[in-house]
């Protein structure tokens, strides 16, 4: 069987497990009764409408500028402007399952992650690990093989991160003076080779649980580390103005929706003494099945408090990310629970204000850090099959946030419609004629176009 007859037949049969299982199949009561309230679906509902659709008015007319009444017009969505993402950290790394994974990532996300991990690009002082053909290192590959790919298939990448705690290599200095020069240099470095190919970066992760042993580590100030404005502001030196610079942290800042919110409370003093973040960052791993059913039968996974997070969260005028996410399928019902969590979450993402992606972290099971692979959180098995999970988000992606409509223009020409953002397709048919038309629909207002045939 050939790889596209393989999934086509697996594809058909995760659709079945998907439906064949009841939607609350393992999960608890009150995360079946929070996310089902219809008032929390017409918030996302509604959210959906407002954040991610405009109104369009499409003009057909003649050579002579008369108004074509009676065309037939076919609108056809090529892709999103939102950005739906996987981290790419074992790319060119699966052997014969090169393709398959390609594939796979391909099929559902225009936005891909490059690992930047310090220990992973310069693992011995001085000898940079950035150009195809550098050593081999397991979910490291060298960036320019992503940058590569993403330019061959229109992704838009990020590189992750600039600045971490961890993952650095054994040759760092303990001295902080000495540890903020090598920092200077390693921004440049990678500014000048890939700030032009690469427009988002995490510039500082995880600056809230920054542990004491890290040289830049301040104990009189946990809440505000002195090293988080300091970055922003040498990576500003280096980086193009267009490059989309972001504070990252962890899973726990998806709540509280108030200010007692570390993470909130730590952008806003940021921004209010001028330092240029430029996006926030929430990352959202359950790296067992134990922490994901903690998390589901909680009071935190709560759909009405993740929303007003976010929604105080983008009163900063910032866009928002969702950087990192690990939702699992072991355990009992597992496929099933994963499928239905990844339906529900991601559609309450894509309703939330200036959100402006979501990255899954891991693409197949068997991909995964560490131990973190215990929870068997990749939307597909080991085989590069896709889940019931994978199937959900193609549906949500592909079918469900695409619009696609034919219809016919009125009699002064026109043709109105709403839809999500994104490139489109037109294709017009009038008095035995066809031609094709490109236009984006843009979250800037109504989108007004006028379509000349021949």
């Amino acid at each position: 069987m050939n790889v596209r007859a393989r999934w086509i037949a697996v594809t058909v049969s995760a659709a079945f497990v998907a439906v064949g299982r009841p939607a609350g199949a393992g999960l608890p009561e009150n995360y079946l009764r929070r996310w089902d309230d219809p008032a929390v679906q017409k918030r996302m509902d509604d959210g959906i409408e407002r954040n991610r659709k405009s109104d369009a008015v499409l003009r057909i007319v003649g050579p002579d500028g008369r108004p074509v009444a009676g065309a037939g017009v076919k609108i056809t969505q090529k892709s999103h402007a939102f950005l739906f993402g996987c981290n790419i950290f074992v790319l060119g790394q699966m052997k014969e399952k090169n393709k398959a994974y390609e594939e796979a990532f391909l099929k559902l996300f225009n936005f891909a992650t490059v690992p930047f991990y310090w220990a992973g690009t310069e693992p011995e002082q001085g000898k940079l690990r950035l150009a195809e053909g550098s050593s081999y290192f397991w979910r490291r590959p060298p960036p320019d093989r992503a940058v590569a790919f993403g330019k061959e298939h229109g992704l838009t990448l990020k590189g992750h991160p600039l600045l971490w705690h961890a993952h650095n290599p054994e040759w760092l200095p303990k001295d902080p003076g000495e540890l903020k020069r090598l920092y200077h240099k390693r921004f440049r470095e990678i500014a000048d080779r890939y700030a032009k190919d690469i427009p988002i970066w995490d510039g500082v992760n995880e600056s809230l649980v920054c542990p004491s042993h890290y040289p830049l580590f301040s104990a009189e100030n946990r809440n505000d580390p002195p090293y988080v404005p300091w970055a922003f502001t040498e990576e500003q030196k280096v980086f193009r103005p267009e490059n989309l610079l972001i504070l990252n942290d962890v899973t726990s800042f998806n709540r509280p929706a108030n200010d007692t919110n570390r993470f909130y409370r730590q952008c806003t003093r940021l921004l209010e003494s001028g330092v240029p973040i430029e996006g926030i960052g929430f990352q959202f791993h359950y790296f067992s099945r134990k922490s994901l059913d903690g998390y589901l039968g909680g009071d935190r996974c709560d759909p009405a408090t993740l929303l007003d997070t976010y929604e105080l969260f983008a009163k900063l005028g910032l866009p928002l990310w969702v950087t990192e996410i690990t939702i699992g399928s072991a355990g009992d019902d597992g496929l099933a629970i994963q499928a239905r969590v990844v339906r529900d979450i991601y559609r309450l993402w894509f309703a939330a204000p200036k959100m402006a992606g979501i990255t899954w972290w891991n693409l197949g099971d068997g991909t995964a850090h560490g131990n973190e692979g215990r929870a068997g959180g990749g939307l597909t098995d080991v085989d590069l099959n896709p889940k019931p999970a994978y199937k959900a988000l193609d549906q949500r992606i592909n079918h469900d946030w695409k619009t696609n409509l034919e219809t016919k223009s009125d009699a002064r020409g026109n043709v109105t419609f709403r839809g999500f953002h994104g490139s489109y397709e037109i294709r017009v048919t009038a008095g035995g004629k066809t031609k094709t038309f490109e236009m984006t629909v843009g979250a800037n207002g109504p989108v007004k176009e006028t379509l000349t045939m021949p």
